[in-house]
């Protein structure tokens, strides 16, 4: 599957969001990603953290912060929680808000021996 995520964070709302799409169209599956529409993702899961709690959450390192980004509506396999949370990081040192997408292919996960 191929999904991406964006992660924006709103000062003024005190809030983190992450929102997941993913390609649910099999027809889509050999389009190359850089060939991929906006229009191809379909939305599929949203959550909005409080700051307070991932700021929390980055201090005590990235296995809590992977812990409370998992939820019902968003649960990333290992992999791709620990880049989400790399990225959360990321917009954490801004002194601004921000917004930041990740692509993700499970394709690139399959190993041929």
């Amino acid at each position: 599957m191929r999904q991406k995520y964006l992660i924006s964070r709103n000062l003024e709302r005190k809030e983190l969001s992450i929102m997941e799409y993913a390609v649910l169209n099999k027809n889509l599956n050999k389009v190359a990603p850089e060939n991929l529409r906006g229009d191809n993702f379909s939305l599929v899961g949203e959550e909005i953290y409080e700051s307070e709690l991932i700021k929390a959450s980055i201090s005590l390192g990235n296995h809590a912060l992977v812990e409370i980004l998992r939820t019902r509506n968003i649960f990333p396999i290992g992999q791709y929680a620990c880049r989400i949370a790399e990225t959360i990081k990321e917009l954490y040192r801004l002194s601004e808000d921000g917004a930041m997408e990740l692509f993700f292919d499970d394709m690139d996960l399959i190993s041929v021996e």
